[in-house]
């Protein structure tokens, strides 16, 4: 692939800008269902290789639409990673990352919103929402925000006309008294956080019970799919587990062979079971497309409760393939035919997928990230990524090319991994031959690496970047 065509890959080109198209027929419009996990990883479900936890849900799923193995989240953290999905558009364009630190003062990683912050995602990035409410959709994020809690920042002001769910993540907001670390995420207790469960603004419910989260996250997103049966929508279910600290309701505590981990995980499958139950009974499974995914890599720092990335390497916040290569589901019956799909895909594609699915009109005014996957979901064509950018906060870290990987700056998953180190020689690794990352075949490739430096050298020039809108801590 030349570099001209890489850079195509990664930026479309501006489309003319157009008004909302009119409301077509719901039977055009199919209803558009995105799950996002937090902090699942690669190797965590029976169909991506977990030996003893059992999703026969989403393996079911898997089995019935298409499972993509090289399927990768916009950020190898929470913020930045969500951000990109709903908008199609690297971090850097949105604001939503932070300044990597290279002075070796201590640093957690990569950069997320927390209680005390004062920004979100600018109300002036177009999301799938707004996207697809032009196009006559009902719109709902039930679940995790954490794209900006202050009301300028809010799902409703980003599309949504439902939120139902959580500001930011489960480990903040710390009660009066309480410190944080590794007891209260390991014997955690709901009165330790104090964050809000909110109703469109509404506090419901302060501290959360989040034993019963996920099935009642699931319960409200089933009544949004039986209260919208008669007209499109769009449900962006973002569960808050398996973040750490874990919850898990009494009927799953010790079902599963791998300890809490797996109990949170066969709840989370079986409530997407609920969930996919839902809409076979009202005869709208054939009318629906359901993505399933993870904001990112697993947590590496709290052990067995941090889930696996398989034969990957490293997890959250890395850029090794184990903080950004995620579990990619695509069912739509009657639409996506079974299939494995090994090219590459990215959930800063599902912007410009869901719209050729849909018929939305993608927004002209500004460069977006993604690129239109639906030839290989229903005609089963090659994939239209080529190339896939590693960027961890403001440092372009990685840079893939069809199976090859150059890493130019490694560092390793939070509290887990290896410091930071520069590579004047790129490491180079054949993700097909080698996909855990541990054969460095630079010396025998050189014309592979320079082919990389050089088409990551022009991707980065053709990024441009909004200021930083995120701490790293």
């Amino acid at each position: 692939m030349t570099t001209t065509t890489l850079v195509g890959c990664l930026t479309l080109v501006a489309i003319a800008h157009a008004v909302a198209q009119p409301a077509a027929p719901a039977a055009d419009r199919p209803n558009i269902i995105v799950i996002l996990a937090d902090d699942l990883g690669y190797g965590d479900l029976s169909s991506y290789g977990h030996p003893t936890i059992r999703t026969p849900h989403l393996d079911r799923l898997a089995a019935e639409g298409q499972r993509w193995t090289s399927f990768y989240a916009g950020a190898p953290v929470c913020s930045p990673s969500r951000a990109a999905l709903l908008t199609g558009r690297l971090p850097l364009r949105t604001g939503v990352y932070g300044r990597e630190r290279t002075d070796g003062s201590a640093s957690t990683g990569p950069g997320v919103f927390f209680p005390s912050s004062t920004t979100g995602l600018p109300p002036s990035e177009i999301t799938l929402a707004e996207m697809l409410k032009a196009r006559g959709y009902a719109t709902a994020a039930i679940g995790k925000w954490h794209l900006g809690h202050l009301p300028e920042f809010v799902p409703q002001r980003q599309g949504f006309d439902l939120h139902y769910g959580l500001p930011y993540s489960n480990d903040m907001d710390l009660a009066p008294g309480v410190k944080g670390g590794r007891d209260i995420m390991f014997n955690p207790r709901a009165e330790y956080l104090l964050f809000p469960l909110l109703r469109n603004g509404e506090v419901i419910e302060r501290p959360i019970r989040q034993e019963t989260l996920t099935e009642r996250l699931t319960d409200e997103a089933i009544r949004f799919v039986e209260a919208n049966r008669s007209r499109p929508f769009f449900l962006y279910l973002a569960h808050p587990m398996p973040h750490m600290p874990l919850f898990r309701s009494k009927a799953f505590e010790g079902r599963s062979a791998a300890g809490v981990y797996g109990d949170v995980i066969e709840e989370l499958d079986a409530n997407v079971g609920r969930l996919v139950d839902a809409l076979r009974r009202t005869g709208l499974d054939r009318r629906t497309v359901v993505v399933f995914t993870s904001d990112n890599g697993p947590w590496r720092l709290y052990d067995q409760h941090g889930g696996s990335a398989g034969l990957l390497r490293d997890g959250k916040a890395s850029t090794w393939e184990g903080g950004v290569r995620v579990p990619g589901i695509f069912w739509a019956p009657g639409r996506i035919a079974p299939a494995i799909v090994s090219q590459m895909g990215a959930q800063l594609d599902l912007v410009p997928t869901i719209a050729g699915l849909t018929g939305a009109t993608l927004p002209g005014d500004r460069p977006l990230d993604g690129v239109d996957l639906g030839a290989a979901l229903l005609q089963g064509a090659s994939s239209a990524r080529g190339s896939f950018p590693y960027w961890r906060d403001d440092e372009l870290m990685a840079f893939r090319q069809g199976p090859w990987k150059a890493h130019f700056i490694t560092r390793g998953a939070y509290g887990r991994g290896e410091q930071r180190a520069e590579h004047p020689v790129p490491k180079l690794f054949h993700l097909e031959v080698d996909p855990g990352e541990q054969f460095d075949v630079a010396a025998e490739h050189p014309d592979v690496v320079a082919a990389l430096t050089a088409a990551a050298r022009a991707h980065r020039e053709s990024v441009s970047r909004s200021a930083p809108l995120l701490a790293v801590r």
